[in-house]
């Protein structure tokens, strides 16, 4: 996926379309229209991906998963429970009806990317989940800073492989 950077802000209607906003489409790498949409899974918000990045995650998914352990099953089970939605002729995308409980009866969603995705969030859950951030600072230079000492977690983090190294 390219690299895709931005907030907007979006109108959604009660059919639960919405105009996908012309600064993030300009910086698809593809005319290919299709994109995936998820649940995300460390946070109250949908996930957006393009449709060739999706494979790309999902390709990753199976390097690394056994098909043949039950647990492994299930995660690729979890993180392919999607659909694939279009850009219609006016450019917008529809939250199919099974994901629009994640954003509610929103008539504002905003859309972040994360530099992997695009997350679509209710506004007020995306102004909660940034309120919360209380100091940024800290949390980059314990995640990535280039202390002598081991990161410590954040509340809710879980830990990665690379944080025992």
């Amino acid at each position: 996926m390219a690299l895709i950077l931005g907030t907007e802000y979006c109108k959604i209607d009660s059919n639960g379309r919405f105009k996908f906003p012309i600064a993030l489409k300009k910086q698809l790498e593809t005319e290919d229209c299709r994109f995936v949409i998820r649940q995300g899974f460390t946070a109250e918000c949908l996930e957006l991906w393009t449709y060739a990045s999706f494979q790309d995650e999902v390709e990753n998914l199976r390097k690394e998963l056994n098909p043949y352990s039950i647990r492994d099953n299930q995660i690729m089970r979890q993180m392919t429970r999607a659909n694939i939605v279009e850009l219609d002729s006016n450019d917008r995308l529809m939250v199919p009806p099974e994901r629009k409980s994640v954003i509610g009866d929103a008539k504002e969603i905003v859309l972040q990317s994360t530099g992997k995705c695009i997350e679509i969030w209710e506004r007020s859950a995306y102004d909660k989940m940034n309120s919360e951030i209380v100091d940024f600072a800290s949390i980059v230079d314990n995640r990535l800073g280039r202390k002598a000492s081991a990161p410590q977690t954040m509340p809710n983090d879980v830990p990665s492989a690379s944080d025992a190294q």
